[in-house]
C-alpha cells in the first residue's frame, strides 16, 4: 500500500498499538478512534456503545482498522460482562461500518476484528475459513460481530474478518499471563493438556494485517493463527524449554473452573485452526512454530 491514511480503532490495545507503530514506521499517516473528545490531530472522537463516530474524522482515509472490543479473559463471565463482551463488539463494529457506508468516497477496505472462538470447540479435527461456527457464547459473539459490518458491505467496502488465535506476546493478551508463571517456575499443562492452542506471533499478527490491507482479493473470514496449532501439553513443554524453567505444575480442570467460571469452557476447549486463506494469498510466517514464536515474544 502507498503512503495512505488508515483509520484504526483499538489503538491502545496490544494488536492496535502495535499495528499503529508498525504502519507509522513506514510513513502512514494514522487515526486513532478514541472514545474522549479528540484532542491531537491524529484522534477522532467514537462511541460505540451509543452508535456514534465523528464520520468527518475519517474522510480520506483508504482503510479503516476496527479492532475495539471488551477482553474475553479480562472479568468473570457474568451476564453483565457478557453483555458488556458483546455490545462492545456488535454495536462498535455496526457504527463503524455505519460511518463508513455513509462516506461518499469509502475506504477501499474495512478490517474488522473477529475469533477463532467462532470456530467453538473443534477437539482434533482441523478447521479453516469453510468451517460453521460452533455452539455456545463466543461462537454467537462471533456471529453476531462479523454480521455487523453488513453497511460497509453493502456500500461496496472490502471487508475482511480477521480471526484471531491466541497472540503471543508479552506484552498482553493470554500469553502475557502466561509469561510470569512460567518464568516462576509456576506454569503447566491445563487440564488434560491435549486441548490445541491456535497460536501466531505477535510480528506475525501485524504482519498479516499489513498483508491483507495490501491483497484486494482478501474479503470475508481471514484466520490469523500461525499454521502449526499444539496441543496445551506442547505449549508447556516449549514454554518450559525457552525458558529454561520446569512444568511439573498442573492446573486440573475442576480448579480452572472454580477460578474462570465460565471462560474455563474456553480455556480448556480445543480449536485446531489453519490459515488456509492466508497462506493460499502468499503470506509467509517468520515465526511458524511455538518455539520461535515464544522466542521472537522474548526479544
Amino acid at each position: 500500500m502507498p503512503h495512505s491514511r488508515i483509520a484504526v480503532s483499538g489503538s491502545t490495545g496490544l494488536i492496535g498499538a502495535a499495528l499503529v507503530r508498525s504502519l507509522r514506521a513506514d510513513g502512514h499517516e494514522v487515526v486513532r478512534l478514541v472514545r474522549h473528545p479528540a484532542r491531537d490531530g491524529d484522534e477522532v472522537e467514537w462511541d460505540p456503545k451509543r452508535g456514534y463516530v465523528d464520520v468527518a474524522g475519517l474522510v480520506g482515509c483508504d482503510a479503516v482498522v476496527h479492532l475495539a472490543g471488551a477482553g474475553v479473559g479480562d472479568h468473570r463471565w457474568t451476564e453483565a460482562y457478557k453483555k458488556e463482551i458483546r455490545d462492545s463488539r456488535v454495536l462498535g463494529t455496526a457504527a463503524i461500518a455505519d460511518a463508513v457506508a455513509s462516506l461518499d468516497t469509502p475506504p477501499a477496505v474495512l478490517l474488522s476484528g473477529s475469533a477463532i472462538g467462532f470456530y467453538g470447540d473443534t477437539g482434533d479435527r482441523p478447521v479453516d475459513e469453510e468451517a460453521p461456527p460452533g455452539d455456545g457464547f463466543l461462537p454467537s459473539v462471533c456471529v453476531e460481530w462479523e454480521e455487523a459490518t453488513a453497511a460497509a458491505e453493502e456500500a461496496g467496502v472490502r471487508t475482511v474478518h480477521a480471526r484471531t488465535g491466541l497472540v503471543v506476546a508479552r506484552e498482553g493478551g493470554a500469553w502475557g499471563r502466561l509469561f510470569p508463571l512460567f518464568r516462576a517456575g509456576l506454569g503447566g499443562r491445563m487440564g488434560d493438556g491435549r486441548q490445541y492452542w491456535s497460536f501466531i506471533a505477535l510480528h506475525d499478527h501485524i504482519a498479516a494485517l499489513r498483508h491483507v490491507l495490501d491483497t484486494p482479493e482478501l474479503s470475508g473470514a481471514v484466520n490469523l493463527t500461525a499454521p502449526t496449532p499444539v496441543t496445551n501439553a506442547e505449549v508447556t513443554a516449549a514454554m518450559g524449554r525457552v525458558l529454561r524453567r520446569p512444568t511439573l505444575f498442573t492446573a486440573p480442570a475442576p480448579a480452572l473452573r472454580l477460578a474462570l467460571g465460565e471462560f474455563a469452557g474456553d480455556v480448556l476447549g480445543s480449536q485446531r485452526v489453519l490459515p488456509t486463506r492466508l497462506l493460499g494469498s502468499g503470506f509467509s510466517f517468520a515465526f511458524p512454530s511455538v518455539d520461535a514464536a515464544i522466542r521472537a515474544a522474548l526479544r
